[in-house]
Parts: structure tokens; sequence; C-alpha cells
């Protein structure tokens, strides 16, 4: 146990530092796209749970499971229709069952993506609203308003749809008639839920449990700094901003105050879960907030016990950038006796590879190079880091799928291919030289949901482990190394002296991390050959765009 002063109120916080998730390695399995075992061409939990043992081999902690739950997929299954099955296409709660029986024996730890902001437009919720009056009780589980103008035809308020558009869709009333509008913050099929209704937090205690009684370790909370809308739902004073930075910034849509007491009921939770058996449930927030110390608040000791850190995946390609943000976070998340949730690559973005290749001159290897230094950078920084499912084998963007089979609903809503998340969620590629590669367990002519252009054979999971010099084995030696080091969740780290365009620190077990952000060599912070390096480093040098760990004997200031 240890003692520390809350970051925010300055009380002192005890903390078990034991802890599993504190320091924890989560690899995120997007399941449409992991590993398809009935041939259909979409990833499934049977094949999840075919991929478990290559996920122990890597060294992970821990799976983070895309929704599987009954959906439309207009959303690829963040519109939920069941919060409590198995959507048939990606098997059955048997199969689930399996799945968690499989991983308990293999030491992995399994979380689930539940997503509590909105709903599918064919939850049986959602439905019964729609056949039900304005005013009823059906209809005050979502916002539904009256609209503005003589007819009611303008919109309740100016907000606009995270993914583009109206935040707002007008419904036909039982009698034929243009009735009142709802909400949905981000597409019309995924009708935003309203928490200051008790009907709904009820319903989610109920899907928790159901799925911590088969025995989950935790949940991945999609976009947790939702759920509560400002009461009267006023107008914005800028209404597209969400749209244009596809991020939380609406005011009076995200981050309302109310938001915190539904942490707190649901460490309560996870609390009585842990007090049967000892063994902790983990809550990590999906938080974005436009601060370091705002997103603090969700991880105070009674609530989320993490959330995601975006600012380092946001962060350039830039020595002082990443200092800037690496710094802020260890001042204020750090210092709430949570640890920091490290992510560099989700479902949701660019991939590093072609991400930090767009900044550079050099094309593509340039950016496999600065991806592989920001993976040894992360893996060093204290707290838990979670992998994206293809970042562990360097694969780029898919960044030509042409757009008739484009299925993100932002490039439905827009016709804008500028924000699109297909290009990161294309099947994996596990053996072979040509398309399926493995993926699917169907003939050579089965299609993925999504193509995997002809240059993933370069990438596919059994040249990665053949080739000693793979994203693949760097990510596993220092997952190896890592789960020796004793210190990682104790957010102690210093920064050294370097010359400009490195970051280096050491953190108190001696471990210390550099990387030269530059495309020169520079002198390596630390002498003597390193224990692992993201290229070939000679000692006393530090290559461009290049990390390096060493165990150094310089903890003290």
């Amino acid at each position: 146990m240890h003692n520390r002063r809350h970051a925010q109120t300055g009380q002192r916080v005890t903390i078990d530092m034991h802890r599993w998730w504190r320091d924890a390695v989560i690899y995120q399995v997007y399941v449409r796209s992991f590993l398809d075992s009935t041939g259909d061409g979409i990833g499934d939990l049977a094949g999840v749970r075919a991929g478990l043992p290559y996920l122990k081999k890597l060294g992970v902690d821990g799976v983070w499971l895309s929704p599987f739950y009954p959906s439309p997929q207009h959303d690829h299954g963040y519109d939920v229709a069941d919060y409590c099955d198995v959507d048939p296409v990606f098997g059955d709660l048997s199969e689930f069952d399996l799945l968690m029986t499989d991983a308990r024996r293999l030491g992995i730890k399994v979380l689930l993506d539940i997503v509590p902001n909105h709903c599918s437009e064919e939850h049986p919720w959602f439905r019964e609203a729609l056949a039900a009056a304005p005013g009823s009780e059906a209809r005050a589980r979502f916002h539904f308003a009256d609209g503005r103008g003589p007819d009611g035809s303008e919109p309740p308020n100016n907000w606009h749809s995270m993914f583009g558009g109206p935040a707002w869709s007008r419904v036909t009333e039982q009698d034929g008639t243009p009735g009142q509008w709802y909400l949905h913050m981000f597409t019309t099929e995924q009708p935003d839920l309203n928490w200051r209704n008790p009907e709904v937090g009820a319903h989610f205690d109920h899907a928790l449990r159901f799925w911590l009684d088969r025995g989950v370790d935790g949940f991945r909370i999609d976009v947790a700094a939702g759920l509560y809308k400002h009461p009267d739902l006023p107008d914005s004073p800028d209404p597209e901003a969400d749209a244009r930075t596809r991020d939380s910034v609406n005011p009076l849509a995200w981050n309302q105050p109310e938001v915190h007491d539904v942490w707190r009921h649901w460490r309560s939770v996870c609390e009585e879960y842990t007090a049967r058996d000892g063994q902790e449930r983990l809550l990590v927030g999906e938080v974005s907030v436009p601060t370091a110390r705002e997103h603090a608040l969700y991880v105070r000791h009674d609530e989320l016990h993490q959330a995601f850190f975006f600012d380092l995946l946001s962060a350039p390609w830039n020595a002082d950038a990443f200092r800037k943000v690496i710094s802020h976070a260890m001042q204020d998340i750090a210092g709430t006796g949570s640890t920091v949730t490290w992510v560099l690559n989700n479902h949701d973005q660019v991939r590093t590879v072609t991400r930090y290749g767009e900044l550079g001159t050099e094309g593509s290897g340039l950016g496999a190079a600065r991806a592989r230094a920001a993976a040894l950078l992360m893996l060093a920084l204290p707290g838990a880091a979670y992998i994206y499912q293809g970042e562990e084998l360097g694969l780029p963007e898919v960044v030509d799928l042409p757009d008739d089979v484009l299925t993100d609903p932002i490039f439905r809503r827009t016709g804008s291919r500028a924000r699109i998340r297909d290009g990161c969620r294309v099947p994996l590629p596990w053996s072979g030289h040509a398309s399926p590669f493995g993926f699917t367990s169907g003939a050579e002519s089965a299609k993925p949901w999504l193509p995997q252009p002809a240059y993933f054979a370069e990438y596919a999971t059994d040249r990665a482990l053949a080739d000693t010099h793979s994203f693949w084995h760097l990510y596993r030696d220092g997952l190896q190394l890592r789960a020796g080091l004793p210190q990682l969740g104790e957010g102690a780290l210093r920064w050294l002296d370097t010359q400009p365009g490195v970051l280096a620190f050491v953190r108190g077990d001696g471990l210390v991390c550099a990387v030269n952000f530059g495309t020169a060599p520079t002198p390596a912070p630390v002498s003597g050959t390193p224990l692992l390096s993201s290229g070939p480093c000679a000692p006393g040098v530090l290559p461009g765009s290049t990390a390096a760990w060493w165990i150094s004997d310089c903890t003290n200031p």
C-alpha cells in the first residue's frame, strides 16, 4: 500500500500498488476484423478464441473486445439493440463462455466494450418510444422534443452530430403527421439515451451484472464523458465544432458534472464483485476532454480506475510536444492515485505508421521507424498501455479503399473521405501471399468484409514471427522486459538533459528511455549497449527516428 496526495483536493489517497490494471498491457480486438472462423468474411468470437494463444505469446495481459452485441451494424456494433446477448454474426453466449474459459486458462483478462451514451434505433425501448405519444414514459428514456418554428419543422436546437449533419431527426407520429424530434449525437440510427431518467441507469446496472456474472474482468466505456446533456438543451455557440474536430467539443452535450455520479455508482458495482473473490474488475473510460486536469477528475479514487489519455496519440512527432503531454499526464492524472493509460492507435484513428510518415519527407520507411520508436516510448512510460490489433505487425493505414466498399457512417453522412475510419479496420493478415491471408477459414475466393491490399502479404503474422527484426518481435521483447520491471505503476520519472530533438527520462527503477525525434544521429544519454532499441543502435549513439532502453544508475538528481 502507498499513500499519495490527491492532485485536486490535497487529501491523502491510499493506493494498492499491486493492482493488475495499474501497469497492464491490453490488446484491443476489433472482433469483425481479427479472425473469421465461419468463412463469411467477418471475424467472430470463435476467431478471437483461436487467436488467444497468439496474444499469450505476444505477452499482453488482457484483451478489450469491440461490441459483439445484437446490432443492425449501422456503426459496426456501437449501435446496440440488446446489451445482454451476442449477435449471431459473431456467435452466441455459449461461444462467449468458451472464450472466457480459454482466456482464464491462459491468464488473459477480458474487457468488454459497453456503449451507454446511445443505443440502436432497433432497441426495444426506441421502438416503443416511436409507437408512443409525445410526453409518454417511453419517450422520456430518450431526448424527444418539439421542433421550433410555427409548424415545428426546425430542430429543437442547433447542435450537430459528431459524424456530420444535424443532431436531430424528426419522427412521423402514429397518425402519419410530422411529429417530435429526437437527439442523436452520432448517427440517425443511434438515439441518445436520457440519463436523467432513472430507468436508464437501472438498465445498465442489469447489463453490467449480466456480464460480470459471466466472468468478465471489466469494461471499456464508450463516450464516457457523454451521457448527460444540459437539461435545457440550449443552442451551442459553435454548433459544428464536434463534426469539425470529430471530438467532444460541445460543452452542452459532453462533460456534464452529473456523469461523475454514474462512474461512482459503476465503481461501487465493480467493488462489490471484487469483494466476493478478490479479483479486481476494471473500468476504463473513453474520455475526451480539453485538459489533463479535467481528465484527472474521471479517475479519482472512487470513479473510473483509468481513462485513455489521447493527447499522446494526437501529439505531432516532436520532442517538445511529446514531453509536454507526458508531463501534464504525469502531474495531473498519476497524482490522483490512478495511472496514466497510454495509447497510440485505436479503431478510430489513422495508424501510426501512416500518421507519422505523412509528417516527414521520406515516405513509409520514416513512418515505420517513428512508429517503432513511439511504441518503445509508450511501453516505457509508467502506467498502462493499450495496443490496437495490427499495431504489433506495423500495419499501415489502407488509404485507397474504393468508395463502394466504405462502410463508415461518417462517409455515408458527409460524403467526405477526410476522417473515415475504415482504413484502420481492414481485416488482419495471418498467412499466405494473397487475400484473405488466412483471415477467413473459407475458400481462397472468400472475401473479407473490407478488402485487403496485396501488400498486406509483407505484414502477415507468420512472416512477422519468423523475422526477428519485425515489429512483432520489437513489441514482444518490449513486453517481456516491461514485465520484469517493478515500478511501472508508481508513476515516477525524471527528465534527463539531452541534445535538441531528443527526449529521455529515467524511472525510479533505473530504466532509461531515449527517443531521437530527428533524422541525424546524436550522442546517447547513457553509455553502453541498450537493452532494446527500435532500430540498429551502436553503443553511445542514438540514430535518428530511434528509441532505446537502458538500465542505469542515474536515478538520483
